[in-house]
């Protein structure tokens, strides 16, 4: 946690707090309305962002830190700056120290806010995901090497419901996912267990056309604040060009026109392409979510923020009352 001041006070505040997510595509506002929320509610932001937990990736992830200055009032946060650009981090890892942050936020007696649009995070705590930390296993990956990717793919699905496509969209994702389920059957013990607790979801969705505006001035901004520099330090303090490419979007874009090829024009077409696609593919991750049974109370992004949080105040009353 980066932040320490305290937050105001919520005398309605629960003894055994809720976890209060919000979730939504880039650019709807989601963590300038968790802030204002966990001011309101006497909470911390645990953030369920993929990239923001490097430090060095400010610009590019989007970290906007301003946005945790609420009413002179600084809002604590979890999960931002944890580990140096280029470590590999992955779901399990975020898990691990998502339930971390979360024991010690109920500990000191606050309200949990989890706040991102990195959907198969969220979807790991909201949904339970059962991992383990499994280590390569070079035998097993030589006795399934034969297999066919449909007939690993089947193998899989005898063990756990697919969540999502990513752990079969490569041959390597394939027997890695198979390899962790396979060891997670003869090591329960190692599997990591999430907090019981009664999950309360907020989405904040805007129009399209309104999505695609924010989404082209935050570009620009970023391009303007000085996004190229950033990656171009990274590059110098010795974090390899492959990972910034596959850290995606900003710092695959900035990367490859760094390395000459594509010019700033090109690459910020290019970028603000892909910035709308991926904003596309996060409402249909958590369009799937719903289809699988997890309940999003949705509000509109383009209202006041007084409005907003008026909405989602009366969501957890009603929350509460079940």
């Amino acid at each position: 946690m980066t932040s320490t001041s305290s937050v105001a006070s919520s005398p309605s505040q629960s003894k055994h707090p809720y976890l209060l997510t919000i979730l939504g595509p880039t650019a709807t506002g989601k963590t300038a309305l968790a802030t204002e929320l966990a001011y309101r509610l006497s909470g911390e932001i645990i953030s369920a962002d993929s990239r923001q937990v490097f430090r060095g990736m400010d610009i590019g992830s989007g970290k906007d830190l301003a946005d945790y200055h609420v009413h002179n009032t600084d809002i604590p946060y979890h999960l931002i700056d944890i580990h140096e650009a280029g470590y590999e981090y992955n779901v399990y890892q975020f898990v691990a120290d998502y339930v971390a942050a979360y024991e010690q936020i109920v500990q000191r007696g606050h309200q949990p806010i989890l706040c991102g649009g990195t959907g198969l995070y969220i979807d790991a705590v909201v949904r339970d995901y059962q991992l383990s930390n499994a280590p390569v296993d070079e035998d097993f990956r030589k006795s399934i090497a034969a297999c066919s990717d449909e007939e690993l793919t089947e193998r899989l699905a005898s063990f756990i419901r697919l969540h999502n496509h990513t752990d079969t969209e490569t041959r390597e994702r394939l027997v890695r996912a198979l390899e962790i389920q396979t060891y997670r059957a003869s090591h329960p013990e190692d599997c990591q267990h999430l907090p019981d607790v009664q999950h309360i979801i907020i989405g904040v969705s805007i129009p399209r056309q309104v999505a695609i505006g924010r989404i082209e001035r935050r570009l620009d901004e970023r391009l303007q604040a000085g996004m190229i520099e950033e990656v171009q330090r990274l590059l110098e303090q010795g974090v390899p060009s492959e990972r910034l490419l596959r850290y995606g979007l900003e710092y695959k874009h900035v990367t490859l026109h760094l390395a000459g090829q594509c010019s700033y024009a090109s690459m910020r077409e290019s970028l603000f392409t892909d910035i709308r696609r991926f904003a596309k593919r996060q409402m249909t991750w958590f369009r799937r979510m719903e289809r699988g049974g997890v309940r999003i109370h949705w509000i509109d992004g383009t209202a006041s923020m007084e409005d907003k949080v008026s909405s989602v105040l009366a969501v957890i009353a009603e929350a509460k009352k079940s």
